[in-house]
């Protein structure tokens, strides 16, 4: 599953960072790295933008961008 069907308060744990070498670098340096785990705080009124904690910072990203990272519920 990807990062943008998460729904609000689910916690998952990101599996794997895709996407153009551009954007792939941008997940990586705000944290998001295969192991971590994230959670959903809040969705947008508008829909199509969410907020997630990932070490203790709140990052909001667009679900079309979201869809490049890979996420579970469980670690594997």
């Amino acid at each position: 599953m990807t990062l943008d069907k998460v729904l609000i308060n689910e916690t998952v744990y990101i599996k794997k960072v895709g996407g153009e070498s551009d954007i792939k670098r941008r997940f990586l340096d705000l944290g998001f790295i295969p192991g971590e785990t994230t959670k959903c705080l809040l969705i947008s009124p508008f829909k199509g933008i969410k907020a997630y904690l990932i070490n203790n910072n709140i990052i909001a990203i667009r679900d079309i961008d979201s869809k490049n990272i890979e996420v579970s519920y469980e670690r594997n």
